[in-house]
């Protein structure tokens, strides 16, 4: 059925409305993307050897790779988000440095969430002014927060995105327990309620290149607002789908992303998209959730005993040193 409804839609491109004219503009945002990372991808190749930096490592991705990005954009398609799971992965088997794991997650993520944007935005009613104003604030949120993110040290990139995880756990925690304000019929807001969805978006799409999801948030703000829970699908997913190509070329430009897992997170990402979107459309996941809250659980402890296991060793040193 949604395949279907999606060739409906596209037949009828000539005849342009604002949807088109967002995935349109989402189709050359993603165009510029793939062209700059491309280049870096192939000045990468041309630089690789045996000293190789995190972003210029062109090797092939490891099968485990791809299939982080696999599973996660396929739960990621059914609900679960996939930045928290992913730093968790990342951070339990070591696979890149905790420094540049925003970057790789943003870089990665980008073109498998593009793929469910073009799905979803095209079934699901949404008002065209809410979701243009609230896309539009994430965007601009995500350019300046990634500016700063890029050039931040590993110790303020430890505690932020180990607190970003604790934060995605306990979001994930109250949908599990149905905590969550329950919503309204609406598809849009206006006056004070919209202009509260546009700051609040702005907050979001900042916090998102430091590898908070946005996701859950998204929801739960659409909820409060009074909207249909639904509606918040083709906003979150639209404001994700810009924020992440126009985000990541700050942290390409910066080069703060690891290659070769991003690589991984895209060719597994796509294919994991595409069969939850057309194929499964659905599945129980309660006792999965309760997984995934246990294994984000265990990544967010794990990046901040790191820091403070740091500074303790630190001050352990500089102890011995003045006996």
């Amino acid at each position: 059925m949604q395949l279907l409804q999606l060739i409906r839609f596209f037949g009828r491109l000539p005849d342009m409305n604002p949807i088109t004219g967002l995935l349109g503009a989402l189709g050359v945002v993603t165009a510029v993307f793939v062209g700059i990372w491309g280049r870096a991808i192939r000045a990468a190749v041309r630089e690789v050897g045996p000293n190789s930096s995190p972003h210029t490592d062109a090797r092939f991705p490891t099968v485990f790779q791809m299939g982080v990005g696999f599973v996660t954009n396929f739960l990621d398609t059914l609900g679960i988000g996939n930045f928290a799971t992913t730093t968790a992965v990342f951070r339990l088997r070591r696979i890149v440095d905790d420094r540049i794991i925003p970057g790789t997650l943003n870089i990665g993520h980008a073109i498998p969430t593009i793929t469910e944007t073009f799905i979803y935005t095209v079934i699901i009613p949404v008002d065209i002014t809410t979701m243009f104003s609230m896309i539009a604030a994430s965007v601009l949120g995500a350019w300046l927060g990634a500016g700063v993110v890029a050039r931040w040290p590993k110790r303020n990139i430890q505690i932020g995105m180990g607190i970003a995880l604790l934060v995605a756990a306990i979001l994930m925690f109250m949908t599990q327990v149905n905590l969550f304000p329950g919503g309204g019929d609406a598809t849009g807001v206006r006056g004070v309620r919209l202009a509260i969805a546009v700051i609040a978006n702005f907050g979001l799409g900042a916090l998102m290149t430091l590898g908070i999801g946005l996701y859950a948030p998204c929801l739960i703000l659409v909820s409060v607002l009074g909207m249909n829970p639904k509606a918040g699908f083709p906003i979150m997913m639209g404001s994700c789908a810009f924020i992440m190509p126009i985000g990541s070329l700050r942290f390409i430009r910066e080069r703060s992303f690891s290659l070769r897992p991003a690589l991984g997170l895209l060719i597994g990402g796509v294919p994991g998209v595409l069969l939850a979107a057309f194929i499964v459309k659905q599945l129980p996941l309660y006792a999965m959730r309760w997984v995934v809250i246990i294994v984000v659980v265990y990544g967010a402890f794990s990046m901040l005993s790191s820091v403070f296991g740091a500074e303790r060793e630190a001050v352990v040193q500089v102890a011995k040193v003045e006996a």
